[in-house]
């Protein structure tokens, strides 16, 4: 039988050194872990949410404050540990996180009222960012993989300013 992670829930200081790991764990190099590590420093860091299971963090995702247009969020870095991506385990763990995310931000009250997110667009389509929404954009990277999750269904015209940490 296959078990299934616990509920994903927010980060708390204690994690921080496990979720280093995880970031170095799973991106080449060490630039996901600094840019979390400057997010925080630099109090840009809206949310960060992590997934446990069997008693370790297994999947991670950071929500942080776009400097423009104001209420936007940009979601980086998203991450699973090696062994628990692409379905390993019985659970597509990073679909999971994408979902709760999702979930997450249409239930709540906040100020969020647009994520922004650069990475795969066939990933996070299938998590209702759209790339098509996009479109018309600005940003200091590519907008072919640049996607929105929002109400509505506009395409709204903007520059993108993303935290100081992204420079």
């Amino acid at each position: 039988m296959v078990s299934s992670p616990d509920p994903s829930r927010p980060a708390t200081p204690a994690d921080h050194r496990e979720i280093d790991a995880l970031l170095r764990a799973a991106f080449p190099g060490a630039d996901e872990a600094e840019l979390v590590h400057q997010l925080r420093e630099g109090g840009e860091m809206l949310s960060e949410v992590v997934t446990p299971w069997h008693g370790r963090i297994v999947g991670y995702y950071a929500l942080s404050r776009m400097r423009a247009p104001d209420g936007w969020a940009c979601l980086a870095p998203v991450a699973v540990l090696p062994a628990y991506q692409n379905g390993a385990q019985g659970v597509h763990l990073g679909s999971q996180l994408m979902h709760d995310l999702v979930t997450s931000i249409r239930s709540s009250s906040s100020a969020i009222d647009t994520v922004v997110v650069l990475g795969d667009p066939p990933f996070y389509a299938r998590a209702g960012f759209s790339l098509e929404r996009a479109a018309r954009l600005s940003s200091p990277y590519p907008i072919d993989h640049t996607l929105i999750l929002r109400p509505g269904n506009d395409r709204p015209q903007a520059e993108l300013i993303y935290p100081d940490a992204f420079g």
